[in-house]
């Protein structure tokens, strides 16, 4: 059946082909003949080249059409929202959080903050400052400096 179908697709684009476009009968004919067929050949070209370009340019300008009223249709609808999942809960549950203290929910914000251990600082032990001075004058505090700084 697809073979018989082909070949039927084909006969009838032949057929039409044959009907819309006849052979050109080119023996036996003159100089000033062929140039008035081609003359005639070029004129049936530029004919269907205008119908080409002007069917281009329909469907181009169709296509933008398209695309904007898809648009429009898109801005719309706007954002689709997620449906929200039914949480099953009996009465009693419900009922029993408002009635019992105890099983009222109270929000622990402190749950999921992260413990920060804090570090003691290194404090150096406070001396009589006048006792340092005169432990850093001369050579000796300035060698104490330069073997601190290395």
């Amino acid at each position: 059946m697809l073979l018989a179908e082909s070949e039927e697709k084909r006969v009838e684009r032949e057929g039409f082909i044959s009907e819309c476009f006849p052979q050109p009968k080119t023996s036996n004919l003159s100089v000033q003949d062929l140039q008035e067929l081609c003359k005639q050949l070029h004129k049936k070209i530029d004919v269907t080249d205008e119908a080409r370009y002007d069917i281009a340019v329909k469907v181009g300008k169709n296509e933008k059409e398209i695309a904007s009223l898809r648009q429009k249709i898109v801005e719309l609808k706007g954002i689709k929202r997620p449906s929200l999942k039914r949480v099953k809960k009996s009465t009693d549950d419900v009922l029993g959080a408002y009635t019992d203290p105890s099983k009222l929910m109270k929000p622990d914000f402190k749950v999921n903050l992260k413990t920060v251990k804090k570090e003691d600082e290194k404090r150096e032990e406070v001396t009589d400052w006048r006792k340092n001075v005169e432990a850093m004058s001369g050579m000796e505090g300035r060698k104490k400096l330069f073997d601190a700084g290395q």
